[in-house]
């Protein structure tokens, strides 16, 4: 997606430990004009699949999840990464290794959320390492739901997670896929 290219080109920052900081826009302060056109490109690829619930992970998939949610008109859901005591009843849960924060998390979402009836897209705004996605098809499968596909804004092509859930069989769709980045130089996938 050209615009999102552009814009982590504009204003993004490569920090040491493979870190690309674009807190300005997509996961601090949000562009909400960017976030509408990534929600129409998500609708693009994935608007034959009959979504009823698009899943994230709090909090940076959050606000990207619910700008592509009007074009899809469904509920959105999102794992919660601590314990909360409004959550009850029935649970999915999943571990998580975070790699920006580097530790182990578990997510967890109410099964009255997701069900077998459901037909799931999972997004989020970034895809490193691949871990949260993972911890999410766990929970789309634990429901058995169905899952539809992954939508991604940023990808870090050189990091395994985008291999790893293209060898599940599943569709991921990243609208920006970053091949190398070091500070000061970004080379994305065409």
């Amino acid at each position: 997606m050209e615009i999102l290219e552009q814009r982590i080109l504009k204003d993004g920052a490569v920090k040491e430990g493979g870190i690309l900081k674009v807190d300005s826009f997509l996961n601090h302060q949000c562009d909400i004009q960017l976030y509408n056109e990534m929600g129409k490109a998500f609708f693009a690829h994935f608007k034959d699949r009959h979504i009823t619930k698009i899943l994230t992970i709090e909090a940076s998939g959050i606000g990207i999840a619910c700008i592509a949610a009007q074009y899809f008109d469904c509920p959105v859901v999102f794992a919660k990464k601590a314990k909360s005591l409004n959550l009850d009843g029935s649970l999915y849960t999943a571990s998580v290794h975070s790699y920006t924060y580097d530790r182990e998390y578990t997510i967890t979402v109410s099964a009255k959320f997701i069900t077998r009836e459901d037909t799931v897209l999972l997004i989020d705004d970034f895809l490193a390492n691949g871990q949260a996605m993972l911890g999410l098809i766990d929970i789309v499968k634990k429901a058995g739901a169905s899952l539809a596909g992954v939508g991604i804004a940023i990808e870090k092509g050189f990091q395994s997670g985008g291999e790893t859930i293209r060898s599940m069989g599943i569709d991921l769709y990243s609208l920006a896929i970053i091949d190398e980045m070091r500070p000061g130089y970004i080379k994305f996938r065409k």
